[in-house]
């Protein structure tokens, strides 16, 4: 693939009310610098990305011709629409050529999910599915002789895939693998315990008590008999019941026959937990083919500028339950496809006269974005039909065929039908929680006085003190923006160099450190002559700070803004009412109005409250996981190198502490996922 050079980028474009001979002579100077550069672009199929004045990237889109189809958004005038509010703020762009389009399809979506452009449909990438775990169930040499490892566990699973063990799934949510395995131990009875603690039994657990396990650590089963049961479950998680079914019918009557009833009575017991486990699924295995054992259900619902797709699984013939995904950008995506449909003079458009409609296009970006990089089944049943190319390109990416069926009949249709409810379910809540958190936001900002334009541009900051005793004091800033709090904006804040218990120095200290620098790069940006709401814009202020409560820190907040240099007038503390009491809150303002009761049953209160709970709850959060850390021993951990926090987790997790991480041998420590030989050895030489 071979990438065209970006053209350079230009300064924001001016406000009209500066517009004047020397910002029109700019203008028209940028455009022909683009249409020179689309001019000299080649036929050839590939991807292209447009970006703004401040570098933001607008708009990821693919081609079969990269010339004719970035061309078609140049030679028109798109008046006021979304699409030509885009190409109005294009100040470059970029193309990359690539051989074929399912490569142009494929690098499309991996670029929409890397740069989140304003104007494409984006659904936020989750973190790995969850799986079911069968360690060891694929060891080899050694390691398959430990006692451990020739009696596998059954686990919760997420991350990386290791050969030696055997995986099911994925799972919509941990809920599912919890269930399954909740079923697994009542059926096959597989035990669930760490290895350290297998290794260290000298009498069967309470789960042996309560039949949920046959207690091989104490030798209550053979090594062959809880080998046979780990097959049985794996048949079972594939799909395969009746056959294990048929299995325990043959071994009860062969101990039957031979005189071993409380063998058979065994056997007895399994078959029928199995077969209510059978009974109790939605699906009736018997009826279905070997196609409909793993399959994808995916059914859209668009309503009131929101989307959701609704994806249910169906691993090993047994409905693992659904999972809403709810896109964003889908109005300015939908839109300037369909302007881009109705615009284009290329050969794309006369393939395709119109824009796909909204469901198709929301259900065509879900399945490129998900699938990338997961695991997809030989057939995905759909709410409507897609693009045939995009099939193509999951099934050389998987090395197996993918088919799609949007009007199934049967089984496949009650699926389909239960995951376009659960889709029309999901989105009815999510219009219903936006609608009630806008007209919050609405309320807040008519009873503060705040003018901002979009409403869904107010941003709010608010910061909360917490400590024990004056013990791990920690600072939290938590940020609310677009009608909901943004958890990925979040910040916390080790409050040091202080006396013990004061949140007056404390807060000073978070203002400070939050602000300065924004402060810093405003005023950087004020010499280069961008304004904080300038499109190229590198930084803004929030529209309020909130501090979490009253004269008091308000005092010391104006303190730190006025020295600053900033508006003290964002600044608003939330004041304790009369005895404390919820819903008798006040709000404290710095630049000197008088304080403000907004009502207990105020729109805007409960905007507040939730943002001052929420500050406090990420505060404590904070607050007693460092003082965990330290009162654990566990910061000693932290100082190891090569000890990150995932991997002290686990050690902290495996020997129920920094005491038995200390304990452990090297052995021990190496038996730990992720610590290899050399790391045991650091680990143990610091810890003693």
């Amino acid at each position: 693939m071979n990438a065209q050079p970006p053209v350079p980028a230009e300064p924001a474009a001016p406000t009209p009310g500066d517009a004047g001979p020397d910002a029109s002579a700019q203008a028209a100077a940028q455009r022909e610098r683009l249409l020179a550069e689309v001019a000299a672009l080649p036929p050839l199929p590939g991807v292209y990305r447009y970006f703004d004045a401040g570098g933001n990237v607008l708009y990821v889109g693919k081609a079969r011709s990269l010339k004719k189809r970035v061309a078609s958004y140049f030679q028109k005038d798109h008046g006021g629409t979304r699409i030509g509010h885009m190409v109005g703020r294009i100040a470059r762009l970029e193309t990359t050529v690539v051989r074929t389009e399912a490569e142009a399809l494929l690098l499309e979506n991996n670029l929409i999910k890397t740069l989140n452009p304003k104007f494409n449909i984006l659904f936020r990438d989750d973190k790995s599915y969850p799986y079911l775990k069968i360690t060891g169930a694929r060891a080899s040499g050694s390691e398959a002789d430990s006692a451990s490892t020739r009696f596998p566990r059954v686990a919760y699973y997420r991350g990386a895939v290791d050969r030696r063990h055997r995986y099911f799934g994925p799972y919509p949510g941990a809920w599912a693998v919890k269930e399954s395995i909740l079923l697994i131990q009542k059926v096959f009875r597989l035990r669930t315990c760490e290895d350290t603690v297998f290794a260290n039994r000298s009498r069967p657990c309470l789960l042996y008590q309560i039949h949920r396990c046959t207690a091989p650590c104490v030798g209550f089963i053979g090594a062959d008999d809880y080998a046979r049961d780990v097959s049985h479950a794996e048949r079972f998680l594939l799909g395969e019941t009746q056959e294990v079914l048929d299995d325990l019918q043959q071994r009860m009557m062969a101990h039957a026959e031979a005189l071993e009833f409380e063998k058979a009575a065994a056997l007895r017991n399994q078959i029928s937990a199995l077969s209510r486990v059978l009974h109790q699924q939605s699906v009736e295995t018997n009826s279905l083919s070997m196609s409909d054992k793993d399959v994808d259900i995916l059914a859209v619902r668009v309503q009131g500028g929101r989307a959701c797709v609704n994806l249910a699984m169906v691993r090993g013939s047994r409905h693992l339950g659904d999972r809403a995904y709810f896109p964003a950008h889908v109005e300015d995506a939908t839109a300037v496809a369909g302007d881009a449909a109705a615009g284009e003079i290329d050969d794309e458009a006369a393939a395709r006269p119109a824009a796909a409609p909204v469901e198709v296009q929301v259900l065509e970006a879900f399945i490129a974005q998900h699938y990338l990089g997961n695991a997809v089944p030989p057939l995905l049943l759909l709410s409507h039909a897609v693009d045939k190319a995009l099939l193509e390109m999951l099934s050389a990416q998987g090395g197996t065929r993918v088919s799609a069926q949007h009007q199934p009949r049967e089984q496949r249709r009650i699926w389909l039908e239960m995951a376009d409810k659960g889709a029309q379910i999901a989105l009815a809540r999510l219009l219903a929680e936006e609608g009630s958190q806008r007209e919050r936001t609405r309320a807040l900002a008519d009873a503060l006085g705040l003018e901002v334009d979009p409403l869904e541009a107010l941003r709010i900051e608010c910061f909360d003190i917490s400590h024990t005793a004056g013990e791990s004091t920690q600072a939290s800033c938590v940020v609310f923006e677009n009608h909901q709090m943004q958890s990925a904006q979040y910040r916390r804040y080790n409050i040091t160099g202080i006396t013990g218990g004061d949140d007056y120095a404390a807060m000073r200290q978070v203002l400070s450190r939050r602000y300065g620098k924004i402060a810093e790069a405003l005023a950087a940006q004020a010499q280069e002559g961008i304004a904080p709401g300038d499109p190229g814009a590198r930084v803004r202020m929030p529209d309020l700070v909130l501090v979490d409560g009253g004269r008091g820190q308000v005092s010391m907040a104006r303190e730190v803004f006025a020295s600053l240099g900033l508006d003290v007038g964002l600044i608003v503390g939330v004041e304790k009412g009369e005895g404390r009491k919820v819903g008798l809150e006040e709000l404290v303002f710095a630049d000197g109005r008088p304080k403000v009761y907004l009502g207990h049953d105020s729109a805007a209160l409960m905007l507040v409250a939730q943002i001052r709970d929420e500050a406090h709850r990420f505060a404590i959060t904070g607050m007693r996981a460092k003082r965990a850390s330290v009162r654990t021993g566990g910061s000693k951990l932290e100082e190891i190198p090569g000890v990150g926090p995932k991997k002290r987790a686990r050690l902290l997790q495996r020997f129920g502490g920094a005491r038995g991480v200390a304990n452990a041998s090297v052995d021990e420590l190496t038996a730990v996922e992720g610590i290899s030989k050399q790391l045991a050895e650091d680990i143990y030489r610091a810890l003693h």
